[in-house]
């Protein structure tokens, strides 16, 4: 099963999706670069279950 999960842009506030890997565990945190913006988000991703709940701050 693939996980998609959906982040805003901490800097310029667009939606971005992104890949998240299920066998890396439950909470995961990873650099992310805005496909609009470039600018670099650090995601706090939890997975419950089929459920991804993603937060993101603005790295820099």
């Amino acid at each position: 099963m693939d996980f998609y999960g959906i982040f805003h842009c901490s800097f310029c506030g667009e939606e971005n999706e992104v890949f998240v890997e299920p066998e890396d565990g439950e909470e995961q945190t990873i650099t992310e670069d805005c496909s609009v913006c470039c600018r670099p988000n650090v995601l706090t991703i939890r997975i419950l279950g089929e459920k991804i709940i993603i937060n993101s701050e603005f790295e820099g």
